[in-house]
């Protein structure tokens, strides 16, 4: 490549959005809800084992087939509310359902698996600044989360457990 020549232009680049810093109190802001969303999801997630590590001596009492099925988080036909609770956690919603064959009482259990979002936001000012924003959220619910199961107890051991098809 002798005798070619190559040239390189030069261009200004303006600089001053990337050294503006954040204000305090936004960053403050910031960091507060990023540690309380932290701690709610930690809050929420509930599992079987660590139910059951908390209810160690309860669930050292149960035959091996329960603790096994307990563990993989899953009831069957005669569980105890006790069972039920270190199986699956507390349900979303309890009632009672009255036939004529007496009165039941249902625990609802949704999936309340996190859900994510993303979203754009621009936003603009009178004169020559503007901003933009790009905004992550997660979810451990909403107002329809989508029903899962129902366990029916009938003289306190479970009686029917119902499961939705997806």
């Amino acid at each position: 490549m002798a005798g070619v020549r190559r040239q390189v232009a030069a261009a200004d680049i303006p600089v001053t959005l990337a050294l503006r810093k954040p204000k305090p109190a936004m960053r403050l802001i910031s960091s507060m809800l990023c540690l309380a969303s932290v701690a709610l999801l930690a809050a929420c997630s509930s599992t079987p084992e660590s139910r059951i590590d908390k209810n160690q001596g309860t669930f050292g009492a149960y035959a091996p087939a329960v603790q096994q099925k307990i563990r993989a988080g899953e009831v069957d036909v005669g569980f105890t509310p006790e069972m039920v609770r270190l199986a699956l956690g507390e349900p979303t919603r309890q009632f009672n359902r009255q036939t004529g064959s007496g009165t039941t009482e249902v625990w609802v259990y949704h999936d309340n698996g996190p859900r994510f979002s993303f979203g754009v936001g621009i936003g603009g000012a009178v004169g020559r600044h503007g901003g933009a924003g790009v905004g992550v959220s997660t979810s451990t619910g909403g107002s329809d989360p989508g029903e899962k199961m129902r366990v029916e107890f009938r003289d306190g051991k479970v009686a029917a457990v119902d499961y939705v098809k997806r």
